[in-house]
């Protein structure tokens, strides 16, 4: 592992020149900082707009033959701003107006959405003194456009030099398939920053935004929730799949390879400590044993019942199959003898429930099909309870104490999670009184 930190800075982060400095600041005081990984420029304020937002609306009036000369003058505004204050020397007009050209040869949607990160790296390089890399020329995108990790590596080897004190910034969210940009998901310069930590044996990936790191619970919900220190990638991503939301969920998996953690820090706060998130090898003695609360509203329960249908081994297939041909997924199974529930999220349903129960008649021939709306899903995350007594009696106690009525109950055989389904109306009631049970 070499003795290299790569640190990602999110779009509050490079929102506005005087950002910019504090980001100077903070990698101008570490110097094991190798590649900085800029977003776009975020929102400035709540009526402000994402540069990726605008450069999206331009493709959208392009695409249909229209100007977008209004929507790209204010983006050029936002970068000239930038550029000004910090009397960075670069020909920034050029640059705009090749980007605006090939948006209107329709060079596509990805390249659009990317030219934001693109022209944050080309300032931020030259404001820092660093080497610029283009992402086309390092990150590879394969046909399934997955991250091909071959040849993003051996570039990224070769393009960066170890032995030497130049440090380089590398735009985030997009790469290239055949010579055309492609892009991640939006949140996507969390992976990029993730991939070159994995590419180059990072020893931390460093991930800057605007938050002191993840929070045992939404501050939305319950008032002034402790912040999470140290958290595994498990559990991080047992939260971040039902709804806490600081690192993009798939950011976790090339780091995860190496057992390279990544340090969730706020660029605003660089002195808070932010949240470490470690493979589970880590062993730390915990105060808590839960470590997160989060969960998700709107859920279906469609419960097929059936005698015998425990001795019919196709069963679980055909019952699958019937999700899968209408491309809906699902959250969670849990069974009896002559029963099993489906779980599914109403967005992912969206309007196909009469479809699926005629099919289900079709294929299962059932007894009985029982569908129930309004269901929200509460996971309780934490390595803390893994062999632990009374874990699931104190959650069940809170919620009874508070007059929430369980409607499921599922935990896996890692014990690291305990899903409770509950009334939507429930919904914060449940995560204030779990959070009170084991950190009041």
């Amino acid at each position: 592992m070499n003795d290299i930190v790569i640190s990602k800075f999110g779009g509050s982060s490079l929102a506005t020149s005087s950002q910019f400095k504090r980001v100077k600041e903070i990698v101008d005081s570490n110097k094991m900082i190798k590649v900085v990984v800029p977003s776009a420029p975020g929102k400035r304020d709540e009526k402000d707009h994402k540069i990726t937002d605008l450069l999206y609306m331009c493709y959208q009036l392009s695409s249909h033959g229209l100007k977008f000369d209004d929507i790209f003058k204010m983006i050029a505004e936002r970068f000239f701003e930038i550029c000004d204050s910090l009397s960075i020397d670069i020909d920034l007009e050029n640059i705009l107006e090749e980007i605006k050209i090939n948006i209107e040869k329709n060079k596509g949607r990805d390249y659009c959405a990317s030219r934001g990160e693109y022209i944050n790296g080309i300032l931020l390089a030259k404001y820092l003194g660093y080497e610029f890399i283009d992402a086309s020329d390092v990150i590879f995108f394969n046909e399934s456009n997955e991250i091909d990790e071959i040849k993003t590596n051996e570039a990224l080897r070769e393009k960066i030099s170890m032995d030497d004190d130049i440090k380089y910034v590398i735009p985030g969210f997009y790469g290239s398939f055949m010579s055309e940009v492609r892009t991640f998901s939006r949140g996507g310069s969390d992976i990029t920053g993730s991939v070159i930590a994995n590419a180059l044996d990072a020893k931390l990936y460093e991930n800057w935004t605007d938050v002191s790191g993840f929070l045992v619970a939404d501050p939305k919900i319950v008032e002034n929730p402790k912040e999470i220190d140290l958290i595994t990638y498990k559990e991080l991503r047992e939260l971040s799949y039902m709804g806490a939301k600081v690192l993009h969920e798939e950011a976790i998996f090339p780091v995860k390879k190496k057992g390279i953690p990544i340090q969730i820090k706020n660029t605003n706060r660089p002195q808070d400590k932010g949240t470490l998130i470690v493979p589970e090898t880590w062993e730390k003695n915990r105060e808590h044993l839960v470590t997160g609360i989060a969960g998700k509203k709107n859920f279906t329960v469609i419960t097929v019942e059936k005698t015998l249908m425990n001795s019919d081994k196709s069963f679980l297939r055909k019952l699958v199959s019937v999700f899968e041909t209408n491309d809906i997924s699902i959250e969670h199974m849990p069974s009896g003898i002559d029963s099993i529930s489906v779980v599914v999220s109403d967005e992912e349903l969206n309007g196909k429930l009469s479809k699926i129960k005629e099919e289900m008649r079709i294929y299962l021939n059932p007894d009985n099909i029982i569908s129930s709306s309004n269901m929200a899903l509460v996971a309780v995350v934490g390595r803390g309870m893994i062999r632990t007594k009374g874990i699931s009696a104190r959650v069940f106690t809170a919620l009874s104490s508070n007059g929430v009525n369980i409607r499921m109950i599922s935990q896996g055989s890692s014990e690291l999670n305990i899903i409770i389904g509950i009334e939507n109306s429930d919904f914060e009631t449940a995560i204030k009184a779990i959070y009170k049970a084991f950190y009041e």
